[in-house]
C-alpha cells in the first residue's frame, strides 16, 4: 500500500466569536498561507482538496461552496466535501491518495459556532423520528451519559474535574488556546451546574475556528517534510443512533476503530483525544486501551477550545506535529462526531528514521 503522511498542519486561533461572514474564508486564508510558506508550495501543487463543515452551523445550504473562495477560482481544483468533522475529510483524502490518482491533498475544516445556539443546532443531527422529538440538546444528552456513569460508579465528579485541570494546565503554553491556566479540583467543583451533573468545566467551550492539513504520498512526502508523520493505521466506526438501546457509558465504535487502526499495539508517546466533555475522555481512555499514565492531550484538547468541524482534524494535526517536531515517535489521534460519542475515527501516526 502507498505510504501516506501528514507533512503540514495549521489552525486558526481558538476564539469565542469571530467577526465577519460565516463561510470560514477569513479563518481559512491564513491557514492556507501558512502551509504554502512552510512547505514551499502553491495552490497548483495540491492534487486534491477535501473539506469538512456543516450547513446547519452556517445556516444556509451549500455553505462550503462559499468557503472555496479561500482557495481561489483559478486554476480549477479537484475538490470534495463531507458534512461532518474534517477528520473524516482527511479519511477521504487518504483514500484518494491510496488510489495513486494524486500524490498530495489539502484537508480543511471550519465552523463558526457562535453564529447560533450550538447545543440546539447540534440536536438537528439526532434521529428525526425517535430522538429529536424528545427536545434534547447536545449538552443535556451528554449530561445523561455522565449521570449514568456516576450512578454506575464508573467515574466520579472529582475524576471529571481532574481531566479539566490537566487540560487547562497543558494549554498554558499555547497563546491561541481559548481556555488555559492553573485551577484546582475544588475550585471547579464549586461552580454551578449547566446540565446536572455537568458544570462549565466539563464542557468544551463554544469556539469559532478552522484547521488545515497537507497529506502527501511516498517520495513526495519526503520532499516536503524532513520528518513526515506517516499514517500507519486509520479507521472509523459508528454506533446505533438509538441511544436507548445502548450502554452510553461505553463507546463500542471507538474500541472497534482503535482495534483496526492499531493492530493491537497500544504503545504511544502521546494521544490526542477528541472528547468534548470530561467524562467522555474517561470513556475513551478505556475504549482506546490507553494506560493511566498515558500522555493525553498535551495540546490541551477540546476542553480548551473546540472549533466545530475542525476539532477532530486538529487532534490529528497536533498528534502529527509532535512527530514532525521530533517530540514523539508514535502517536494516536482520535476524532468523534454526533452525540454521546456516536461516531469515532482513530489514526495511528509514526515517524521513521
Amino acid at each position: 500500500m502507498t505510504d501516506i503522511a501528514v507533512v503540514g498542519f495549521a489552525y486558526a486561533p481558538h476564539v469565542r466569536e469571530t467577526h465577519g461572514t460565516t463561510n470560514g474564508v477569513e479563518m481559512l486564508v491564513p491557514c492556507f498561507q501558512e502551509l504554502y510558506e512552510n512547505l514551499g508550495i502553491t495552490k497548483s501543487d495540491i492534487g486534491f482538496w477535501c473539506s469538512g463543515s456543516s450547513d446547519y452551523l452556517a445556516g444556509r445550504s451549500f455553505s462550503f461552496i462559499s468557503a472555496i473562495d479561500a482557495i481561489g477560482a483559478v486554476p480549477p481544483i479537484n475538490e470534495s466535501h463531507v458534512e461532518m468533522d474534517a477528520a473524516w475529510a482527511l479519511y477521504e483524502a487518504w483514500v484518494k491518495l491510496v488510489t495513486g490518482e494524486v500524490d498530495t491533498a489539502l484537508v480543511y475544516g471550519f465552523g463558526k459556532s457562535s453564529a447560533g445556539t450550538l447545543r440546539r443546532t447540534l440536536s438537528l443531527q439526532l434521529d428525526p423520528y425517535l430522538v429529536a422529538p424528545l427536545g434534547l440538546d447536545s449538552v443535556s444528552l451528554a449530561g445523561l451519559q455522565a449521570r449514568m456513569g456516576l450512578d454506575a460508579g464508573k467515574w466520579t465528579a472529582e475524576q471529571m474535574a481532574e481531566v479539566a485541570v490537566r487540560a487547562r494546565a497543558s494549554a498554558k503554553n499555547r497563546p491561541d488556546a481559548q481556555i488555559s491556566g492553573d485551577v484546582t479540583v475544588e475550585e471547579l467543583l464549586a461552580g454551578p451546574y449547566v446540565a446536572d451533573p455537568l458544570r462549565a468545566h466539563d464542557c468544551a467551550p463554544v469556539t469559532d475556528g478552522a484547521a488545515a492539513i497537507v497529506l502527501a504520498a511516498g517520495d513526495r512526502a519526503r520532499e516536503l517534510c524532513e520528518n513526515p508523520a506517516w499514517i500507519t493505521g486509520i479507521e472509523h466506526r459508528i454506533d446505533s443512533p438509538n441511544f436507548g438501546a445502548a450502554d452510553l457509558t461505553t463507546a463500542p465504535s471507538a474500541r472497534a476503530a482503535a482495534s483496526a487502526a492499531t493492530g493491537g499495539d497500544r504503545a504511544f508517546d502521546l494521544a490526542e483525544i477528541h472528547a468534548p466533555f470530561t467524562h467522555q475522555e474517561l470513556i475513551l481512555r478505556d475504549e482506546l486501551g490507553l494506560t493511566d499514565d498515558a500522555v493525553v492531550n498535551p495540546s490541551g484538547g477540546p476542553l480548551t477550545g473546540n472549533p466545530m468541524f475542525s476539532g477532530g482534524l486538529e487532534r490529528i494535526g497536533h498528534a502529527a506535529q509532535a512527530i514532525m517536531d521530533g517530540r514523539a515517535g508514535r502517536t494516536l489521534a482520535h476524532a468523534t462526531g454526533g452525540a454521546v460519542l456516536q461516531q469515532n475515527l482513530v489514526a495511528v501516526l509514526e515517524g521513521r528514521n
